[in-house]
């Protein structure tokens, strides 16, 4: 299984890296995740420089996709050499999330299309002028596409993404790992309690 993370330049470090921690933690033959982003170097809002694993194409290719969110998504949006290829994201074949700003592309991408979202308080007005109607909680999916708001929210995508490739367990388990001790079992029950109602049986890709 890959799960690709896309992170453009601004991104937000909570967004993409915490994600990738966490989906980390699972240790599966073939389990592979990996920072994708359309140059070989992406900075961060803050100025973290981090490198590519996997260019966009190969991204789109994947089993999982979370579109991670930053500074300038409004930019990226206004990309047609990156929408272009994004346009090739599946959820007929894959599992599409998206984190805060994220969701604006998958607005633009025509992929929440009578689907609510979730989204952080300053993209919220770009989502709802796309025509998404933005829920206020910090998780929701429907079928193979899901959507999550405020940083802090980005455990649940990951939380999402393991329950429906691997399952509910392994889940609890990343969730649990990376949890602060003395609060682990709080940890996890707050983020499956978010998650749980929107599990679907286990996703195969075809």
């Amino acid at each position: 299984m890959h799960i690709a993370i896309l992170t453009f330049e601004g991104y937000n470090e909570l967004d993409s890296l915490i994600a990738l921690g966490v989906l980390n933690r699972v240790r599966l033959p073939g389990w592979q995740v990996s920072i994708a982003s359309p140059t070989r170097t992406v900075r961060s809002m803050n100025g973290v420089v981090i490198e590519s694993m996997v260019d966009l194409e190969t991204a789109c290719a994947a089993d999982a996709v979370i579109v991670g969110s930053g500074a300038k998504t409004r930019e990226v949006v206004e990309t047609p050499a990156i929408m272009d290829v994004l346009g090739n994201l599946d959820p007929a074949r894959q599992l599409i999330a998206a984190q805060c700003s994220g969701a604006l592309v998958l607005a633009k991408l025509g992929l929440l299309d009578g689907i609510p979202a979730c989204t952080d308080l300053t993209t919220k007005p770009w989502v709802v002028a796309a025509g998404v109607e933005v829920l206020n909680q910090p998780f929701y999916a429907e079928n193979t596409i899901a959507t999550a708001g405020g940083c802090l929210a980005s455990h649940y995508l990951a939380a999402w993404i393991i329950a429906r490739l691997v399952g509910r367990e392994a889940a609890e388990d990343a969730i649990r790992y990376v949890a602060p001790v003395g609060e682990k079992e709080d940890y996890v029950a707050r983020a499956m309690n978010n998650v749980t109602p929107y599990l679907q049986t286990t996703f195969t890709t075809v």
